[in-house]
Order: C-alpha cells, then structure tokens, then sequence
C-alpha cells in the first residue's frame, strides 16, 4: 500500500493534515469495483466519496464495499517456506487498518508500532529479561504483519533477528526455519547491541548538527485570507494588516505609496505615465487592475520578490504598531491565500502554488525579531517626584 500526501481538509479554520492512498470500492448497487482515493486525516476522519472513521472503514472492509487488494486478482499461492521467503506477510483488512491507525498516530506526531518496536528493543537491550522479552514481542505483533519485514530497516537480514530472538530455544522458527539455540539468542542480542550503538551515534550526530532546532514544535500555520471590509477597514489591529492591500502608507527610495500593492505595482510599470496612474491609484485593487494592465519591466520577473521584501520591510519597520502584529505570530507558517494574486504569491492547494507572500512575511519576522534582539528598545525613564 502506497501512501501519498500531503493533503488536508479546513475545520472551522483549522487546518487538519491528512494522507491518502488507492483502495477499491463498490458502488452502492454493487457491480464491479474501481479505484478510489481514501484519505485518512489527523482527528481520525477518513473519507472515500463518504465521510467515516476507523469503526466505519472495518464495517465497510468486513462487507466487502471496499477492498484493500483487487478483488477479481486471484490470491498469490502460499510461499513454500515462510523462513526463506523474502516477501512480507499478505496485506488483509486487519493489517490495513492497524496501518491506518499508525498513518493517524504519525499526522498526530506520537510514536508509530515500528517506533514503539524500537522502544521494546531498546528496553529489552538494557536489561535481557524474560518480561522484556514479552513486552517485545507484543510491539512486534503490534506492528501490521505486511510491513513487520521493514521494521528493523535491513533488507537483507529483515525481521529475521526478532523472529529468532522471540522464538523459544529448542523451538523451529516459523515452525519451519532453523532450530533456536542459546548461541543463536547471544548472536541476535550482539546485532541488537550493535544496531542500538549505531543509532546513538547517529542521534548525538545529528544533535550536534541540528543543534540549533527549535526545542519545541512550530505553531499551527496561520491562513492570511483575502479580506473585503465594504464600511471601512476595522481601527482594531489584526491579522487583515498582514494583506498586502491593507493602507499602510511607505516610502521607498524616496517615493511614497499608499499600500505595499500600489509599490509592487507602480515599480512593475515599465513607462512613467504607467507608474504615476497607479501610485495614485484610490485603492489597492484599483492599483493592481492598473499594474495588470500595464507594460511590465523586462527585468521584472527577475527582482519582482526582492522589491516586494523592500517594500514588506519598509511596510513593517516604517509601522511599529504592524510590526507587533507580524511578530504576534510567532514561528507559525503563513498561508498566503485569496482569489486575486497569481498562485506565484498564494497559497493553493496543488503544485501551482508557491506562497512567496506568506514566505517572505516569515523572512520580515525574522528581521523585525533578529532586530529587537540585537537593537532591543530602550526601558523608559522613570520621573520622581522631588
């Protein structure tokens, strides 16, 4: 099973991150079945030309409504040998649905079955008891039984060393596989040892290396949506000065501009006459009607997003009271969306989209905050009564 993504759905303003895979669904008369699109979201919603949840998707997997393998394939033979197969064990309606609850678990950042897996070898390498052991072998059965083989990431030996490690000594692996002796336990346990080492040495690696991550996770992304106030803009500061058409008047190598849109698009214009019409445009929409309309430089493509940063920068740093509401943000991502600008500057939910307004606002907090640490205010005079 193929899981592709990433995709989400809005709730109330949220945005919930999801993942989707192919899975084979029967229409509602029956008749034959057809490819569809599943999509399994972070609150544990999965849709698939319906709305359910996890109870819903085994309910419709158990009818045979929807099918995680072509059902008109005829079912591969059994493999001769299951210790020398190479080949994981058949997907099933229940591995697919522990896989599922593993896909909702990592949208949700916690730790996967093949991650707690992990953990139980880890435990089980500190201290090599029997109850470890058990602890053990419960993760690994955890573990969907078509992706067990890809649980210790070695392709060559698989998930040959748990299956020995958990079978008793004296017993055949797989019922079908070699004896289990006390050396071949000793022998798994030195893998383990060695497995466990490489890791540390690869996460203290990596701490060095990343040592300047942040200690906690980012903020949830925050969706800067195009804004229409037909009575006025609101004298209450908020997340709608983010908008590149909201008045904030600036001044840029000596030229002043309502709005950041009518800079964008007065310095677009190739022609004098062209760049006067909309620096006086009455609006920011009117502003960007003219700059449509109007003979771009032809060097335009090539500096069009650092003039916009000089004019964000210029925007935020010539209105403090702004600038407080970009910092407001925090490390959120900023989704730039609307209907007006080119998907080059929005955010769209497809491969169009390229969301340089939202990234170059994340660019202008950072230079506002970089100049509050390096520049911070001034603590202001007390005056005393003599």
């Amino acid at each position: 099973m193929t899981w592709r993504g990433p995709t989400y759905r809005m709730v109330d303003g949220e945005r919930i991150d999801g993942v989707w895979c192919h899975i084979w669904r029967r229409g509602q008369l029956g008749g034959d079945y057809y490819l569809d699109d599943l999509v399994v979201f972070a609150d544990g919603a999965i849709t698939c030309g319906e709305r359910t949840d996890l109870t819903g998707l085994a309910r419709r997997l158990g009818s045979g409504r929807w099918a995680v393998t072509n059902p008109e394939t005829p079912p591969l033979p059994d493999a001769p040998s299951k210790w020398e197969s190479r080949y994981g064990e058949p997907l099933t309606p229940q591995g697919f649905l522990l896989e599922v609850v593993d896909r909702v678990e990592a949208l949700n950042q916690r730790p996967t079955a093949a991650q707690c897996c992990w953990d139980a070898i880890r435990s089980f390498h500190r201290e090599p008891t029997e109850s470890q052991r058990e602890l053990l072998r419960a993760a690994y059965l955890a573990v969907p039984p078509h992706l067990r083989i890809y649980v210790l990431g070695d392709m060559d030996r698989q998930d040959r060393p748990l299956r020995i490690l958990l079978t008793d000594i004296g017993e055949a692996v797989d019922g079908d596989g070699p004896v289990v002796t006390a050396q071949m336990h000793r022998e798994v346990q030195d893998y383990f040892a060695r497995a466990v080492r490489g890791i540390q040495d690869e996460q203290e690696r990596r701490a060095v290396q990343h040592a300047d991550d942040p200690a906690e996770p980012n903020r949830p992304a925050l969706i800067s949506r195009e804004t229409v106030y037909p009575q006025g803009w609101p004298e209450q500061p908020g997340l709608f000065m983010l908008r590149n058409d909201f008045p904030a008047p600036i001044t840029v190598a000596g030229d002043s501009y309502a709005s950041v849109l009518h800079g964008y698009w007065a310095l677009s214009a190739a022609d004098t006459s062209d760049r006067s019409k909309i620096q006086e445009a009455a609006s920011g929409k009117e502003a960007h009607d003219l700059g449509g309309r109007a003979t771009h430089r032809s060097d335009w493509p090539d500096v069009r997003l650092a003039v916009m940063a000089e004019l964000l920068r210029a925007k935020f740093t010539q209105h403090p009271e702004l600038a407080q509401v970009l910092l407001s943000t925090g490390d959120s991502r900023i989704s730039y969306t609307g209907f007006s600008d080119s998907p080059f500057w929005r955010d769209v939910p497809d491969d169009r989209g390229r969301n340089w307004m939202g990234r170059l606002l994340e660019l202008t907090r950072s230079e506002l905050a970089a100049q509050h640490l390096l520049h911070p205010p001034e603590p202001a005079m007390l005056t005393m009564n003599p």
